[in-house]
């Protein structure tokens, strides 16, 4: 596999408005257009179900979604369209989650779509729903892990309360990954564990992990603070967002270094003896 040396990574931590795609189409576009047209990324990450804020209604506010439209941009519903879009303008993949409503199955997932530039679209449906919050009563639960190949990459799709279930998100040789992204709507009031869970992520998996989070108070009365960041296999800071603030933090993540410290402590490769 040809990888290339650096990954350009750039997290989008902002608000959300309530069950009104629209509006955050809008919003978003303007963040995207912070960046002038030229600038280049390889990844760009939004957070969890970015169209709508997290939406026990998905049926009424989320996006309908039928199979048969994955190779077909122009008649993707409206967030995939913009998704589209802003991956093109920056030559980049673009990430996030959103609720949609899957008219063959007459069924709602929480999806993370991984849009290309190109129009190849990849996609994650959140294997651990968030019960307390009334999750599983209105989506379906994903059945398995996605590790996309991307510009050399393995990168690891994952949803917010995945993040408490370390088993689900093991590294192995045999199926590696070097980058986890965690998109999230992660209230303030337990922002404790989303900031030790993420460096125990990378630790363990010795790979790089990035994880956006909203901020701002939802359609429940919820508050979000944001905590957003981008951490190296040893769990450290690389950047990390401003609290409350809508900020765009971006990172090149190295893969010489990341091989260099496999390498040299090889805890993959111990993990997977018998």
């Amino acid at each position: 596999m040809t990888t290339s040396n650096a990954l350009r990574i750039a997290l989008l931590q902002c608000p959300l408005d309530w069950e009104n795609a629209p509006a955050n189409i809008a919003r978003l576009n303007d963040h995207f257009e912070s960046f002038s047209a030229d600038e280049r990324f390889d990844v760009m990450v939004l957070p969890e179900m970015w169209s709508t804020g997290f939406t026990m209604s998905p049926m009424a506010h989320g996006m309908p979604w039928k199979d048969e439209w994955t190779g077909q941009p122009d008649v993707w519903p409206e967030p995939l369209r913009a998704m589209h879009h802003w991956g093109q303008r920056h030559q980049s993949a673009v990430v996030g989650s959103l609720a949609c409503y899957l008219v063959d199955e007459n069924r709602c997932v929480n999806r993370c779509f991984f849009v290309t530039p190109s129009g190849e679209l990849h996609r994650y449906d959140k294997k651990h729903l968030f019960t307390f919050a009334g999750e599983s009563e209105a989506y379906s639960a994903g059945e398995s892990p996605t590790i996309v190949e991307w510009r050399g990459w393995r990168i690891f799709l994952q949803i917010c309360y995945d993040l408490r279930f370390p088993v689900f998100s093991r590294n192995s040789i045999s199926n590696r990954y070097d980058l986890a992204l965690y998109v999230a709507n992660w209230p303030e009031a337990r922002a404790s564990a989303w900031q030790q869970l993420l460096p125990a992520r990378a630790l363990e998996n010795q790979c790089y992990v990035a994880g956006v989070n909203r901020i701002g108070q939802d359609g429940q009365g919820i508050n979000h603070a944001g905590n957003s960041v981008i951490l190296d296999p040893k769990g450290r800071v690389l950047r990390e967002a401003e609290i409350h603030q809508t900020v765009w933090i971006t990172a090149d993540l190295s893969w010489s270094e990341l091989e260099t410290y496999r390498d040299k402590f090889p805890v993959l490769r111990d993990g997977d003896l018998p």
